[in-house]
């Protein structure tokens, strides 16, 4: 018997689920804050971590980085632009979690990420 695997699957294929943290992320960039469940907020929260502390580098490979999961330009350019010199001095924990209680429809744990200012 093996060990426990790290990691949420979040009933989905790893391309499925690898898709829809970068269309997450996008959304959480270019709006500054999104309301989801609470699990997919917490796996959310360490892809955008690296992203953002990926982007800090500043330099050509960064950008590579960055641009694998980040595919919308004007997103990718806000965060070279905006989010970098905001969390320059910032050594980690770009994102907030605030739970919101649960779901009417089928009781999920829900959950608003942001950015931090």
């Amino acid at each position: 018997m093996s060990g426990v695997k790290a990691g949420r699957k979040l009933g989905r294929t790893s391309s499925h689920r690898t898709a829809m943290y970068r269309n997450m992320a996008c959304s959480l960039i270019k709006y500054e804050q999104i309301k989801t469940t609470e699990a997919k907020a917490k796996s959310l929260k360490s892809f955008i971590d690296s992203i953002i502390s990926d982007a800090k580098k500043d330099d050509l490979n960064a950008r590579r980085k960055v641009r694998c999961d980040i595919q919308q330009k004007d997103v990718f350019l806000k965060i070279f632009n905006d989010l970098v010199p905001r969390y320059k001095e910032r050594t980690g924990g770009f994102v907030k979690l605030v739970k919101l209680g649960n779901r009417s429809s089928d009781n999920a744990p829900m959950c608003l990420i942001k950015l931090i200012a």
